[in-house]
């Protein structure tokens, strides 16, 4: 049975990730791969005032792919950014040039909540362009099944977008903050593959993606590709309860144990919660053979 929890990381604006408990930042390392594309097929070029809805993949007239991460009415993906995300691909239609193919994603999490879709975690990437594209590819690998890992593990499967006990809801408005809770104090609930909760935490992740969170929390629960990019700013930018972002331990060879300190260390590890612990270890383990990647050292913390 998943259980809640709050890390209390007010000062380091680390996400307080929280468990639901009913079905439903760093520097990047240097030498990060781009994610480049081979080969696209025939998506078609852009047109200016013609409909796109949310995964349709175009041409712009620079050369490049982008991907509808909104519906929209033809806005210029190259201006209006909160609409289109840049789309890199393989020689297959579809594809992402995610190290997880869709496939393999949905043998991870063949129960998930409909709102989790793979094409909302690949627009995601782009906000964190060293994401599971850094080192080789067994390195790249293991840090896309250490993410999901953990997000299987704080989701139940992909199955939670929302802290479902609603009477923690009013306590995540930390009115000390110059800016308050614009939204409610009720808003800032646990949301989203990490459950991003805190009023400073939406306002800090909102900030580093170029998204209003502080007076929109509610996208974190309405847009996948959203929810997604707010679980990669924790990955990737929050030391979180450890001393490294879960990114870093990823490609620097502390291991899988790290990540774990970094999301909840300060309640699980040292002996914490063992139990926990395991839970994320045994979807690792899981993800990475699904991958065909070995797991590395340091699983544990």
């Amino acid at each position: 049975m998943l259980k809640r929890r709050v890390t209390g990381l007010l000062a380091a604006l680390a996400v307080a990730a929280t468990m639901a408990v009913a079905l439903p930042a760093s520097a990047t390392t240097a030498s990060a791969a781009p994610r480049q594309a081979l080969s696209c097929g025939n998506y078609p070029d852009w047109v200016a005032g013609r409909p796109y809805v949310t995964g349709d993949i175009v041409r712009y007239t620079n050369g490049q792919y982008y991907r509808a991460s909104h519906d929209n009415p033809g806005y210029d993906p190259t201006i209006s950014t909160w609409y289109w995300d840049p789309y890199s691909c393989d020689s297959g239609p579809g594809s992402s040039g995610f190290v997880v193919s869709e496939a393999q994603f949905n043998q991870m999490f063949p129960n998930r909540n409909p709102f989790y879709t793979y094409s909302g975690l690949t627009a995601a990437l782009s906000a964190y362009p060293g994401f599971a594209t850094t080192g080789g590819d067994t390195v790249r690998k293991q840090e896309a099944a250490a993410f999901l890992a953990n997000v299987a593990h704080e989701t139940g499967g992909l199955q939670y977008v929302v802290e479902q006990n609603t009477s923690n809801y009013s306590h995540y408005c930390d009115y000390s903050q110059p800016y308050g809770c614009p939204a409610g104090q009720s808003a800032y609930y646990g949301r989203g593959p990490l459950q991003l909760s805190w009023n400073f935490n939406y306002k800090a992740a909102g900030d580093a993606l170029g998204i209003d969170l502080l007076d929109n929390p509610y996208l974190v629960q309405n847009d996948s590709a959203v929810a997604w990019k707010t679980a990669l700013w924790f990955w990737d930018t929050q030391n979180g309860a450890g001393s490294m972002t879960a990114h870093n331990a990823m490609v620097n060879g502390a291991g899988f144990g790290e990540t774990i300190r970094s999301i909840n260390g300060s309640v699980e590890c040292n002996g914490g919660n063992p139990a926990e612990v395991q839970d994320r270890i045994n979807y690792y383990q899981s993800f990475t053979q699904i991958l065909g990647t070995p797991t590395g050292g340091n699983l544990g913390c």
